[in-house]
């Protein structure tokens, strides 16, 4: 027999609990605040169908080859802000995704998605990378993004461009800027890389601690330098564009009259080469003022290596992602949050005991018929007082409150207030509260 004596809880578990908090840079979304998120997803999602991409999912972890082989080993993403650890049960070499186009391009490849031609996809979600967090920059973000994959012509460059200016318009953003730039193919990067160590190990003694490493790995890492006493030095650098041949200029200046002919400004900035390695030909960024060292609020442009590189055929492709944080920071900088949606249609009061069961059945009637119905429940199981139920009716957004106390149970009826307009209540039987509600809801949206 098991021995069922009670046992005793030491001094230190009787002790109240300290409370846990969250990871720094990795914040709760609050509901609250998820109307704006739900709302920017609404409308990115809706802008990728209006172009023709289609959903991808794809997991969080990764196995870290994915992106050390996408993004580049010797990127600061790599090199520095990559969550990576070992599988506790097999050895493997895990990442959380700090990116969304490398796994991508990994499931496209891995699926064989390409066999039947050309793809556009979109994806949404978190992503994460070992930052210090700051605002519009976190250890966990979020970010949309979409790739249009076996497309090689200068027009899906500016279909791209363009699809961002659209989504801008959509959500009334205004005072965004548009920078692009032609990395060339990787014969032209390679003279360029050449032409920059020269330049830049003549004037190594300038160079901050950041930069000397990347003249022996990135050095074109380093016209990226946000040290404002390098920019004098990194203006006069050599330009990428100078050692572009025809073809690429061909590329980048069709890109250029297909902007101009849907009258989108730009500006060309030769500084301009995006963090990650896969990129060729086109790149650009759209920039704000507004949210401080965060500037930059999407960007992308052309990889055609990657999905070689990948382990797939040689295939073009190109994308951009924005960053959703930084987004909603701009939307609430320009005071563009709208006003937060109501709980419900519908918020049913009722006095506990007898009027429970009505009140849960005609709520569900209710919902069937489309309309959203709050039932109001106790924290302590008792019956709320009638005031009570009606400031949460009314903190709801509720159009209307059904109430049935023992009154109206009795005569099975409920009463019908207009919570926002007159205040006036009617009172209907229970087989006629459905009518009724649809009735009142039909005439307050006309």
């Amino acid at each position: 027999m098991s021995d069922l004596t009670p046992t005793h809880s030491s001094p230190e578990v009787n002790k109240k609990m300290k409370k846990l908090t969250g990871v720094k840079g990795m914040n709760d979304l609050l509901p609250q605040d998820a109307y704006r998120w739900e709302f920017l997803e609404r409308t990115v999602q809706s802008l990728a169908k209006a172009y023709g991409y289609q959903n991808i999912r794809t997991p969080i972890v990764e196995h870290t080859e994915v992106f050390q082989r996408g993004i580049g080993e010797v990127t600061d993403i790599v090199e520095k802000e990559m969550y990576s650890f070992e599988d506790r049960l097999n050895g493997e070499q895990l990442t959380l995704r700090p990116e969304g186009t490398a796994a991508v391009v990994r499931a496209v490849v891995e699926q064989n998605l390409l066999y039947e031609g050309p793809k556009r996809l979109f994806y949404i979600g978190p992503m994460f990378r070992h930052e210090r967090p700051q605002r519009g920059r976190y250890r966990q973000f979020h970010q949309f993004g979409v790739e249009a994959l076996g497309f090689g012509g200068p027009e899906l460059d500016a279909e791209l461009i363009l699809m961002c200016a659209r989504l801008w318009d959509d959500l009334g953003l205004s005072g965004l800027r548009l920078e692009i730039n032609s990395l060339g193919n990787e014969q032209e990067r390679k003279d360029h890389r050449a032409a920059l160590v020269t330049y830049f190990e003549a004037h190594v003694t300038e160079l901050d601690e950041d930069s000397q490493r990347r003249l022996k790995t990135n050095p074109l890492r380093i016209l990226d330098t946000k040290n404002p006493q390098m920019q004098e030095l990194v203006i006069a650098a050599p330009k990428l564009i100078d050692y572009l041949g025809k073809e690429s200029l061909d590329h980048f200046e069709k890109v250029q009259y297909l902007l101009k002919a849907n009258n989108l400004p730009f500006k060309i900035n030769p500084r301009l080469v995006r963090g990650l390695d896969y990129y060729n030909l086109t790149v650009f960024e759209w920039i704000t003022d507004q949210l401080g060292a965060q500037g930059t609020v999407a960007g992308g442009g052309r990889y055609d290596p990657l999905i070689e590189r990948m382990g797939g055929k040689p295939t073009p492709a190109c994308g951009w992602a924005m960053g959703i944080e930084r987004v909603i920071e701009l939307m609430k900088e320009q005071g563009l949050e709208g006003e937060p949606p109501t709980q419900c249609d519908i918020y049913m009061i009722h006095a506990s005991g007898d009027t429970l069961e009505p009140s849960f059945v005609l709520a569900e009637r209710l919902r069937t018929a489309g309309v959203d119905v709050i039932v109001h429940g106790s924290a302590d199981g008792q019956a709320a007082s009638f005031k009570s139920q009606m400031k949460k009716a009314d903190a709801s957004g509720a159009l209307y409150a059904v109430i049935i106390g023992e009154d109206e149970f009795a005569e099975q009826q409920a009463q019908i207030k207009d919570l926002r307009r007159t205040g006036e209540q009617v009172k209907v039987t229970f087989d006629d509260v459905l009518d009724k509600v649809i009735d009142l809801l039909v005439s307050n949206s006309d």
